[in-house]
């Protein structure tokens, strides 16, 4: 019989996808303007960055309820990043840029994260 038992944070499909992610948002806000290197694109970055560190360390706590508190986190700073491409998607730079890679993969990691945190807490 397979072992299918989660032996660390790289396992865990969330892990992941949100690592994924980081290199689409790290791809996206290489067509920023120079002008954008100390703004929007650093704030992306570091919100998209935050996900998997927070998956991460959450899933290296002692207990459950530290778990969930850092995968909140993560969906806090998947929230932001949501806003910060709406943000970008309306910009005069931004129009021409392809969305689809980042979008796919946000919106599919904060489902996984949301199923997460309402799992933990039954």
């Amino acid at each position: 019989m397979q072992d299918n038992k989660i032996k660390s944070y790289k396992d865990l499909l969330v892990w992941q996808k949100s690592m994924e992610l980081v290199k689409q948002i790290y791809k996206l806000t290489e067509n920023f303007p120079s002008s954008e290197a100390y703004g929007l694109s650093s704030q992306m970055r570091r919100a998209a960055v935050s996900m998997p560190s927070n998956i991460a360390e959450g899933s290296r706590r002692s207990s459950k309820k530290d778990f969930r508190n850092f995968l909140f986190n993560a969906f806090g700073s998947g929230a932001e990043l949501e806003t910060q491409v709406e943000l970008v998607r309306s910009l005069s730079f931004g129009e021409k840029l392809n969305y689809q890679k980042v979008d796919n993969l946000l919106s599919e990691v904060m489902k996984m994260l949301n199923t997460m945190i309402f799992k933990s807490n039954l």
